[in-house]
Formats: structure tokens, C-alpha cells, sequence
């Protein structure tokens, strides 16, 4: 991740662990209720992101289920993407969901990059449960960084957006839900952590999305 992104997300981090909101990077909704293309665009990407989590995490609680930790976070993934949802309603913008099955995943504009991630992801939780809360972990980085900043996928898809996400918006309401949403991300990234270094080890998670330094500050190391 480059300097300046990790900076950011450490500050956004830091704002949403506070319960405040980022100061705006540029958002063209203005705080008055329409998005611009590109808050709109990342709402309805957040929409799938989290019914990703969700339906991922459904589908390891049934190939483990040993292991409480999927099962006690689904509830959690439900509300965040039922959150984004009503976001989406209250702009006015058309949910991308509109088949709520586990692994299925609609959007006109993302559906077949959740379609691939949702096949990898369960794929690599499939062989073993160590490998299954690496996934989870995994999951929770990648949402704090697509919550915080421009999805990788946003940004080199020819769409003309390169920033979107918490830092960008000026738009209040995205603001508090973008900040709950990483809140909850990293009390559930805590959670995976701590089953795996059950196994491996306390203190021996290395960090698969975001920098370790921003992991450990999350884990409070």
C-alpha cells in the first residue's frame, strides 16, 4: 500500500475508533443529499462488499462449525449490509442486491467481481479451519481499506473515479455509517486474530491487506 494511502486509513482508523467522522476529501454530494459519481458508485459497491462478508462467512460457519467465530459475526455482516442498503434507499439509488441467497450476487456494475471473490475466498477457506479464519481476517482488512479508501477494482475499472470512500465523501450520513462500518471491521478483525494466534501463536498474525502497522494498531500492539 502506498505512503500516502496508509495514511490516510491510519487517520480514518484512528477517527472511526473515536465514534467521528472524516474530515471531507472532496465529495461532490456537498452534505445536501445528492452523491456525485463516485459516492454513488462506491454505496453501491459497500452494498455487495458486506453481503460478500455475510454470505462468505455463512458459508465457512457450515464447513466449520467447530469454529463460533463466522456464525457469532454473520448477525453483525447482516446489519452492516443492511445498513448500506438503507443508505442506498435514502438516496434515492437502486439496490445492486436483488437476490439475497447466500453466494449470489447481482449488481450491474460489481456482481462479477463479488461473483469471483465469493468462489475464491470460500475456496480458500475450504481446506482447513486455520485457513478458513485466515479468510475471515483477510475479509476484514479488505473492507477496512474499501470502506476507508478507493476499491483496487474501482479505481482500474476505465470509469474515470480514482477517489471514493470515507476519505472522500463530505456527505455526513456516508460519513457516520462508513465510520460504524469500519468500527464493527475491526472489533471483528480482532476476533479472527485472536482464534488464530489460539493456534499459532499470540502475536504472530502478520498482516494479509492492510500494512502491519496499521493491523497492530487495530490489535493495540
Amino acid at each position: 500500500m502506498r505512503m500516502m494511502e496508509q495514511t490516510l486509513l491510519l487517520t480514518a482508523l484512528s477517527f472511526a475508533a473515536a465514534g467521528g467522522a472524516l474530515a471531507a476529501g472532496g465529495g461532490g454530494g456537498g452534505g445536501g443529499g445528492a452523491l456525485d459519481a463516485a459516492e454513488e458508485s462506491h454505496l453501491v459497491f459497500m452494498r455487495e462488499e458486506e453481503k460478500l462478508a455475510r454470505d462468505v462467512y455463512i458459508a465457512l460457519a457450515g464447513a466449520w462449525p467447530a469454529a463460533p467465530t463466522f456464525q457469532n459475526i454473520v448477525p453483525s455482516e447482516q446489519n452492516h449490509t443492511d445498513t448500506v442498503a438503507s443508505k442506498l434507499a435514502q438516496y434515492g439509488i437502486a439496490d445492486p442486491s436483488t437476490d439475497d441467497t447466500p453466494g449470489v450476487f447481482t449488481g450491474a456494475e460489481w456482481g462479477w467481481y463479488f461473483d469471483q471473490k465469493y468462489a475464491y475466498l470460500t475456496g480458500a477457506g475450504a481446506n482447513s479451519e486455520l485457513d478458513a479464519l485466515y479468510v475471515g481476517a483477510f475479509i476484514e482488512e479488505l473492507d477496512m481499506h474499501d470502506i476507508v479508501l478507493c476499491p483496487e477494482v474501482i479505481v482500474t475499472t476505465n470509469n474515470g473515479i480514482t477517489d471514493c470512500g470515507l476519505e472522500y465523501t463530505d456527505e455526513a450520513p456516508l460519513q457516520n455509517v462508513y465510520s460504524n462500518l469500519v468500527a464493527g471491521s475491526e472489533s471483528h478483525l480482532r476476533a479472527y486474530v485472536g482464534a488464530i494466534e489460539a493456534v499459532i501463536g499470540e502475536g504472530n498474525y502478520v498482516a494479509q491487506y492492510l500494512s502491519q502497522a496499521e493491523v497492530d494498531a487495530i490489535l493495540g500492539r
